[in-house]
C-alpha cells in the first residue's frame, strides 16, 4: 500500500521488516507534506511499533527506504533535531522534579516556556514534585509535555492517549491540532482512542 501527497516531508518507499519468522509488513510506503498526519491502526503485533521505531531511525528496515525532505534518514544532518518520538516509555527522569524534567528538554533543544507547556498538560501544581512519586498518568503527560517544551517538525508518537483522562487526551488533541496548523507533521499509532482530524490511515 502507497500513501501519496504532494510537496513531500517524510516519505517512506518500498518498506519491509522482517522480525522473528515472518515480514510484519512488506512493500508499504508513505509520503506526508506540511501540516499532515498518519495514523496507524491495528491489533497489537501488526507492526505499528516497529513501523514507528524505523521511521525514527532506531531500527533499519529490511528493505526500502526512509526520506526526509528528500534525504535518507540516516545521510541527513538535521532530521534527529527535527524529530520527536514518544514511546511506550515516558523519558521522565525519576530524581528531578516535574518542572525539571521540562526543563532539561527545553535547554537540550532551545524550546519554548516550561510554563506553557506545564499549563497546557495541567502539570503546574505538580511543577516542584519529584516524577518518582507520579502516577502513570502524571508521567505520561510530562512525558507529552516535551513536545512543547522543545521544537521538533516530526511527531512520532506510540500509543499517546494510554493512560490518560479525557480532559488530558483533548489537551493532547489540542497540541496536536496547533503542531500540524504550523506546519508539522505527525504519525501516530492507537487502538483506536485516538482521533485525527483529517489524517491519512494506515492499516
Amino acid at each position: 500500500m502507497v500513501l501519496r501527497v504532494s510537496d513531500t516531508i517524510l516519505e517512506g518507499r518500498d518498506l519491509a521488516l522482517w522480525r522473528g519468522e515472518r515480514f510484519l509488513f512488506q512493500a508499504l510506503g508513505f509520503s506526508l507534506g506540511a501540516s499532515e498526519a498518519l495514523l496507524l491502526s491495528g491489533p497489537n503485533g501488526s507492526g505499528k511499533t516497529s513501523l514507528l521505531r524505523l521511521i525514527a531511525g532506531l531500527i533499519r528496515p529490511t528493505s526500502g527506504v526512509v526520506l526526509w525532505h528528500g534525504t535518507s534518514i540516516s545521510d541527513h544532518e538535521f532530521f534527529r533535531h527535527d524529530l520527536h518520538y514518544v514511546g511506550h516509555l515516558d523519558a521522565v527522569k525519576p530524581l528531578l522534579t516535574v518542572a525539571e524534567n521540562i526543563d532539561f528538554w527545553s535547554n537540550l533543544r532551545g524550546g519554548r516556556a516550561t510554563v506553557t507547556a506545564l499549563d497546557h498538560f495541567g502539570l503546574r501544581e505538580i511543577s516542584d514534585l519529584p516524577a518518582r512519586f507520579l502516577s502513570a498518568g502524571q508521567r505520561r503527560r510530562v512525558g507529552l509535555a516535551r513536545l512543547l517544551a522543545a521544537p521538533g517538525k516530526l511527531w512520532l508518537l506510540d500509543e499517546p492517549a494510554v493512560g490518560l483522562d479525557t480532559q488530558s487526551v483533548a489537551a493532547l488533541l489540542a497540541a496536536i491540532r496547533e503542531h500540524r496548523a504550523d506546519g508539522g507533521v505527525v504519525v501516530a499509532a492507537s487502538h483506536g482512542d485516538l482521533v485525527l482530524e483529517n489524517a491519512r490511515i494506515l492499516t
